[in-house]
């Protein structure tokens, strides 16, 4: 497509011309991002037209309550097997600890996501779950990706549906994302044999929309996928929203291979801004995406912002998973507002279901961040490691 084409492409997607699966390839391969970018940014406006002017943020903390999985990903770093000295799991009173921490600074969503343990029955995550809602009523439980699910249906006998639906009843509000990866198995073969495979993922996500539950839906891309691949991952995340009108967000992020037994190269900056404004066009019916700063950093998530991301994500009070494969930059809460103030947008503080809390007029913010400083920063974040449950 030459670069009228492609700016064209907000209107003729608004008025029901989709992007096919051949066409997001040549996009990619194109060398017009500029262009690509406009026509996404030109999209997010025409999808958030009463609220095109802000950028919206959610305060909340990735929890991972054990590192025990026997996925053995290729990509992963976090992960030990049954029985190494630094498998943990966190007890109900850890996990609280930090949950509390959060809401003392009007944090509103934890995400909570951990390994493919085999040593924990269905009972632990009841428990889990009952125990954080009964300490803390109003908190959003976004929690266990469909990886997770998946596996857990396989070790406790029990459908996709069962086990939501017991969650569902014990506190879970919502399932993120998390193992998207790529959803095509011949991919998912290479760096993931042990995780669930693509029409498995979708199936949970299928089972927890049909529960009323609303999900995310990520991508991670940069290893062995094609770029028609890519595209692919996109067009069944389309259907599957077509079928249920569950997904809220979706979240690509490229993949960090420091370290890792798979290897390879750092996806750039350019190629990360390319997959999210595709994203952002082939994505008609998902309302919400959203930057990723963890993985590529401040600056390019704030050109995020002007290729299509509406969304900055979380304030991610802790993380373990992502920066022990390369993940390298950490933002508070004074950056994030910052970050989205100098490309004339205004910080608004969302839920998990993307309704606005609170707009952050010049000033605002100062309580917010205050309260956060303290506990947001790596280096305020004491190790998961020291409060292993042993």
């Amino acid at each position: 497509m030459d670069s009228s084409e492609i700016l064209a492409l907000p209107g003729r997607v608004s008025s029901g011309d989709r992007l096919g699966v051949e066409e997001g390839a040549s996009l990619l391969r194109g060398r017009d991002h500029a262009a690509l970018g406009a026509a996404a940014d030109e999209m997010r406006r025409t999808l958030h037209e009463e609220t095109k002017d802000l950028c919206t943020f959610v305060v909340d903390r990735n929890i991972n309550y054990t590192n025990v999985c026997v996925a053995k990903c290729g990509f992963c770093n976090f992960y030990r097997l049954p029985g190494h000295d630094e498998g943990y799991v966190q007890t109900i009173d850890q996990i609280c600890a930090r949950i509390d921490a959060l809401v003392s600074i009007g944090g509103t969503q934890v995400l909570m996501q951990g390994g493919h343990n085999p040593k924990l029955g269905i009972d632990f995550y009841k428990e889990l779950l009952k125990g954080i809602r009964r300490r803390f009523p109003d908190i959003t439980l976004h929690c266990f990706s469909p990886s997770e699910i998946g596996y857990f249906s396989q070790l406790f006998h029990m459908s996709y549906e069962d086990i939501l639906r017991e969650f569902r009843d014990s506190g879970l509000d919502s399932v993120p994302g998390g193992g998207g990866e790529i959803l095509v198995d011949r991919v998912r073969k290479i760096i993931a044999p042990g995780k669930a495979m693509a029409d498995q993922w979708l199936g949970v996500m299928r089972a927890a929309h049909g529960l009323g539950m609303r999900t995310t839906a990520t991508m991670m891309f940069g290893h062995v996928e094609t770029l028609e691949e890519r595209v692919i991952h996109l067009q069944r995340i389309r259907e599957l929203q077509d079928e249920t009108h569950g997904f809220t967000a979706f979240i690509p992020w490229s993949y960090q291979p420091d370290g890792t037994e798979l290897g390879g190269e750092r996806a750039s900056a350019v190629e990360y801004l390319k997959v999210l404004a595709l994203s952002r066009l082939f994505l008609d019916n998902v309302p919400n995406i959203q930057a990723g700063w963890l993985t590529e950093g401040p600056k390019v998530a704030q050109m995020a912002l002007m290729y299509g991301a509406n969304d900055f994500g979380g304030t991610l009070l802790e993380e373990n998973v992502v920066s022990q494969a390369g993940g390298q930059y950490w933002l508070g809460p004074e950056e994030i507002f910052r970050l989205i103030r100098d490309i004339g947008r205004t910080p608004a503080q969302r839920n998990t279901y993307y309704k606005i809390l609170k707009v952050f007029a010049p000033g605002d913010e100062s309580e917010l961040v205050a309260k956060a400083r303290a506990i947001s920063s790596p280096a305020a974040v004491q190790p998961i490691e020291l409060l292993a449950a042993r």
